[in-house]
């Protein structure tokens, strides 16, 4: 959740220091659904090790050729309550979870008709509650080659990411099955705001170039 936001072009704000200047990003609103991307999956932490969650989703049509836009959230199966319970089992004992659990499921039992709606209230959840300076838009029409910083397909299910570790920012924080399997990076940012709390932007500005 929020990892599965990929679909970026972001413009940075003057940074350097700790002090965060807001940067626009935009969110593209206007390309056809990626199948088998973090567009409508996330990556988290549990008891059994790295898992995924998913959002399903209606297919109609082909969904390659679907604005993402347009695309219907599937509610046929229980999952928003199998993803509680799995969010519950892997990040219940975590520091700040019992902080974060109502808004975040509210979100997820609101009953968004369209994937977009659900992704964009997530995002905006964790945007408030980690505390990060964006200033977020949307597209109004698709555009191939930008001139501005293209994140929408860098980081994919599919390929290892390693955007964090070639920048040398890669760091530890406390995660609850670290003491199982180690740290475990490229997670959900639900991973870091669960374990770190209001101390996640001071994670997030000692870790950034932002």
């Amino acid at each position: 959740m929020a990892q599965d936001m990929t679909g970026l072009i972001s413009r940075r704000g003057d940074g350097g220091s700790l002090e965060l200047s807001p940067s626009v990003v935009y969110m593209e609103a206007c390309e056809n659904f990626q199948k088998q991307s973090y567009r409508n999956r996330c990556r988290f932490y549990g008891a059994d090790g790295v898992q995924t969650l998913s959002f399903p989703i209606v297919h109609e049509g082909g969904t390659h050729k679907i604005p993402i836009s347009e695309i219907k959230v599937d509610y046929k199966t229980p999952w928003v309550l199998q993803h509680e319970r799995a969010i519950v089992s892997a990040y219940g004992t975590s520091a700040y979870f019992e902080y974060y659990q109502d808004e975040l499921f509210a979100i997820l039992e609101a009953g968004h008709e369209r994937l977009f709606d659900l992704n964009m209230a997530l995002l905006n959840f964790f945007i408030e509650k980690t505390g990060i300076k964006v200033d977020v838009r949307l597209t109004d029409e698709y555009v191939k080659d930008t001139p501005h910083e293209d994140l929408r397909d860098v980081i994919h299910p599919k390929r290892p990411n390693t955007i964090l570790l070639d920048l040398s920012l890669e760091k530890p924080y406390f995660q609850v099955f670290s003491g199982k399997y180690g740290f475990q990076p490229d997670l959900s940012i639900m991973d870091l705001l669960f374990n770190e709390g209001p101390d996640s932007i001071l994670y997030l500005k000692t870790s950034s170039l932002l």
